[in-house]
């Protein structure tokens, strides 16, 4: 079987249980039986691409990247618009983790929709049952996110972009009886209309100076004419030049700013957990907000010509992981806890780009994959046993009663923290490497993101450790009826909490040398001379990449947080109500998210509702309705009123009228 069939499989295997469980009369058995079947046949040949391309590099991957035009969609003035695909490393990697995490998703969903109290059949969508539009819905995400990140061009990455958007909108209102739900999904698309404008132009901007949108054709002229493209200008302001490059760079940024949820695009992320715990792990772990890093990594040619871009990008990265952090603090919420995770996580990544260490991002991308979806599928084991309770004031000493997600919640903590060993410890020291060495470098920004993001591993521990207190030690709070039926969920609830955890303890050491160290990117990232933060000589070992970290602050600084974690929650749980009623002006600008919602709700919304008030008033109210419509029915009608008069019933002014009339056509006949 040749790569092509391999990769229309891959896509459509997916595409097919979608379609099946969203449109046939499937029972809920047949339902997810069919979605799980399609993402795991997709899983495994993707993991069989990922061996022929990383392990034995066997033709057509010897000489990079393979890459087909399926069929061409459109021919217009000498441009082609086409559908294809691009195998290479950066792919492969992405194409594993994403259908891993959503089969994992697929299976969990089992056992954590199967008593949903919204479980109705809807007769407006073809009589099918929540259950089954549900497991339609997540596998076509699945195919959204792999036809995003196997596409060849940017009119298939605009495709998958656009898709993946749609679905998590029907995935974040999926319970749209509760208006918070249809809040949520609506704030979700607005935002993520933001960032896809810009995205947009960045698209016709690399349309009109690169004529093609081809990948291979604009990154081979990057390749062999850059100085052409790099002192391109363009007048943005009046008396301003801007780089064309540097333009193109941050409208395609600013796309992932809204997919990937940086500040100031970050605001949707947090409400997504109106939407089942499953779609909140899929969208956070492995779909989604991971595209915007995918892109930009993808897009490192182009980057790696606007140093302006970079530090831009350095700088947003940076304030998203350390202030998103804090927020993570004050949440009662379970889920909203591990949202915030990921926000300050998708910082790191960030500015891993930023500081043009696009490897250590994708290598961050992954582990935290595999650690942040264990952790909200650890979370949603939780709510089932609660009863549907999400507020971790009401839990506290769940060890004993959920001990398989007690020890899975642990592994997937010290992961995210970068507890030494752990998956997130290689990938997250790498990328705090990274920027210091930008900053050593004198990139602009590079300082500040540097202590950000040292900052973020002490906050990262303490706001886990937090959680991870409050809900599985010291005094139960729940009520009696609850307490008396905990227990540990169903296999199909524990089996992916369990194949989560092992990746998410080992994959950072196994991929630590090729990722970081190796030529593993090779053709797939490109990366100008002298900005790589991990040559090959430097690289003596994971046990002494891991000896050489436990000299390092990040060890101490995580440690410091679960420290200060278990006095505060484990130990002298007086203490944190007593600095909230000493700072009570912090935590109320914590509690308001920095008045981020507030600030859109005023200036966005409240300015949108004037405007379209000022525009019915008087577009729609004067002008449509009171002189279109409104006053041609009073023209009529005055005319009417008028013409009346003449309809006297005499006969002898209608004969009057009649000699006028024979008058007015002589006398315009024989003046013509």
């Amino acid at each position: 079987m040749n790569l092509e069939t391999l990769s229309l499989i891959i896509v459509l295997a997916p595409l097919v249980g979608a379609i099946a469980a969203g449109l046939l009369p499937l029972s809920r058995t047949a339902a997810h039986r069919t979605t799980i079947s399609g993402v795991f046949i997709a899983f495994v040949l993707s993991a069989f691409v990922f061996y022929q391309v990383t392990i034995l590099g066997h033709a057509p991957f010897a000489d990079g990247a393979y890459t087909h035009t399926l069929y061409q969609w459109l021919s217009t003035g000498g441009l082609s618009f086409e559908i294809g695909f691009m195998v290479d490393t950066l792919t492969t990697t992405m194409m594993v983790t994403v259908t891993f995490v959503s089969w994992m998703v697929h299976i969990y969903t089992i056992g954590y929709m199967k008593d949903d109290e919204h479980n109705w059949s809807d007769d407006s969508l073809g009589g099918r049952n929540s259950y089954q539009r549900f497991f339609s819905y997540i596998s076509l995400f699945t195919f959204s996110m792999l036809m995003l990140v196997m596409s060849n061009n940017f009119l298939q990455l605009f495709f998958g972009w656009e898709a993946v958007g749609l679905v998590s909108y029907l995935l974040i209102g999926f319970w749209f009886q509760r208006e918070t739900a249809v809040y949520a999904n609506m704030k979700a698309f607005l935002v993520n209309r933001v960032g896809d404008f810009g995205f947009l132009l960045g698209i016709a901007g690399v349309l009109m100076y690169f004529g093609t949108l081809d990948y291979q054709t604009v990154f081979s002229a990057l390749a062999n004419t850059p100085d052409e493209y790099t002192t391109k200008t363009i007048e943005i302001f009046s008396g301003t030049e801007w780089s064309v490059i540097t333009v193109i760079c941050i409208l395609l940024f600013i796309g992932a700013m809204g997919k990937s949820a940086q500040v100031p695009l970050h605001v949707w992320l947090p409400d997504s957990m109106e939407g089942p715990t499953p779609i909140s792990a899929l969208i956070h772990a492995a779909t989604m907000v991971t595209a915007g890093i995918f892109m930009v990594s993808r897009m490192s040619p182009l980057y790696e010509l606007s140093l302006t871009a970079s530090s831009f990008i350095l700088v947003i990265g940076a304030i998203t992981a350390l202030f998103m952090g804090f927020l993570g603090l004050i949440q009662h919420d379970i889920k909203r806890v591990v949202a915030y995770s990921t926000l300050s996580q998708l910082g790191y990544m960030t500015v891993a780009l930023g500081a043009s260490a696009y490897g250590a991002a994708m290598f961050h991308l992954m582990t935290h994959a595999f650690f942040k979806a264990l952790l909200f599928l650890a979370a949603g084991s939780v709510i089932i046993a609660m009863h549907h309770k999400q507020d971790m004031r009401e839990m506290g000493g769940l060890k004993k009663y959920l001990p398989i997600t007690y020890w899975t919640s642990l592994i997937g903590s010290l992961a995210l923290i970068g507890f030494p060993g752990f998956a997130g410890f290689f990938s997250k020291d790498a990328i705090i490497h990274a920027v210091h060495v930008a900053s050593d470098g004198g990139q602009a920004g590079a300082t500040f993101a540097y202590y950000a993001v040292l900052a973020g591993v002490f906050i990262t521990a303490l706001y886990s450790f937090r959680m991870f207190f409050l809900v599985f030690h010291g005094k139960e709070h729940m009520d009696e009826h609850t307490r008396e039926h905990l227990h540990e969920p169903s296999w199909v609830v524990t089996y992916p909490l369990i194949a989560l955890a092992i990746p998410s303890v080992i994959i950072g050491a196994i991929a630590l040398a090729p990722m970081l160290y190796g030529n593993y990117f090779e053709g797939a990232i490109v990366m100008a001379e002298g900005r790589n933060a991990f040559p090959a000589a430097d690289f003596h070992g994971v046990l002494s990449f891991v000896l050489h970290g436990l000299m390092l602050p990040p060890v101490y600084l995580a440690a410091a947080g679960v420290g200060l974690a278990y006095f505060l929650y484990g130990r002298e749980s007086a203490i944190p109500g007593q600095i909230k009623s000493a700072f009570s002006w912090l935590h109320k600008l914590l509690e308001e998210k920095y008045f981020a919602d507030r600030f859109n709700e005023i200036f966005f919304a409240g300015g949108s509702l004037k405007l379209g008030s000022f525009l019915w008033r008087i577009g729609d109210r004067n002008i449509i309705d009171g002189f279109m419509v409104n006053g041609s029915a009073r023209s009529v009608g005055w005319f009417s009123e008028k013409l009346r008069y003449v309809q006297s019933g005499l006969l002898s002014q209608y004969a009057f009228a009649m000699i006028l009339g024979l008058l007015f056509f002589l006398v315009w006949f024989v003046h013509g």
